[in-house]
């Protein structure tokens, strides 16, 4: 296995195993907010440590509770220590880790993890597959979900009209709080949907993983779907109805 792949999805168990296992209390304490602007909680930043201990051999890394945590190089790990944070500290199943590895200004290694089930997306140049933490070397085929009935719209509660035009339009779907799962389960779903500050330890890695689908991304939204049909007419209603 890719070596930096294989270190990341290590990283992973242990971030797992801390916070499943530890009876640390100090772990849901909240501190000062981070560099991506929200509140780092005691789990955030052991999980951060884990990983900058793990993966600082292979890049410098920028992570979303610290920023910079070794000057930026050729080659740079994009990091998300837990995403899903508030998820994770109300017992919410949807919440894990994101991680890209990105050389000479190109993104060439994804991992995204969710903690709760032990889901493991990964892509790197050669490579496009899921897995599990319990078995990391059984390399399973993404196939899109043709049955697929909701899509995942993301910070929904922030845009309340453009949810009730999607609903309108028979377009269902589901804000479950943590856009670097969601991304990476884009060919589950019929589509995802997120608008709002794009920051690179959130979306970095998820985009790689769903760059075969149909896609868009500005400063403005991004939108991913399987089917062509159904991402143009949500493209349609944020550009024409929306903006």
């Amino acid at each position: 296995m890719n070596p930096f792949i294989q270190a990341v999805i290590e990283s992973c168990t242990q971030v797992r195993d801390l916070i499943t296992n530890s009876a640390d209390t100090t772990l849901f304490d909240s501190f000062d907010k981070g560099h991506g602007g929200d509140v780092s909680h005691g789990f955030d930043l052991r999980a951060e440590e884990i990983f900058f201990n793990n993966l600082s051999s292979y890049g410098s890394v920028f992570s979303e509770e610290s920023g910079w945590m070794s000057p930026s190089s050729s080659r740079n790990i994009i990091l998300d220590p837990i995403d899903g944070s508030d998820n994770f500290a109300s017992l919410f199943p949807y919440y894990g880790i994101s991680v890209a590895l990105e050389v000479e200004g190109m993104t060439t290694d994804a991992v995204v993890c969710n903690l709760a089930n032990g889901d493991l997306f990964v892509r790197t140049e050669d490579e496009y597959y899921r897995t599990t933490l319990e078995t990391s070397e059984t390399k399973n085929s993404i196939k899109v979900n043709q049955k697929a009935k909701i899509g995942l719209f993301e910070k929904a509660a922030e845009h309340p009209i453009l949810g009730e035009k999607l609903m309108k339009n028979k377009l269902k779907y589901r804000s479950p709080g943590a856009l670097a799962l969601s991304l990476a389960y884009a060919p589950y779903v019929k589509y995802v949907l997120f608008l709002g500050t794009m920051r690179s330890f959130d979306i970095q890695a998820g985009l790689y993983l769903s760059q075969h689908l149909y896609g868009f991304q500005d400063e403005r939204y991004i939108l991913l779907s399987s089917d062509k049909e159904v991402f143009e007419r949500i493209r349609l209603i944020v550009e024409k109805e929306y903006f």
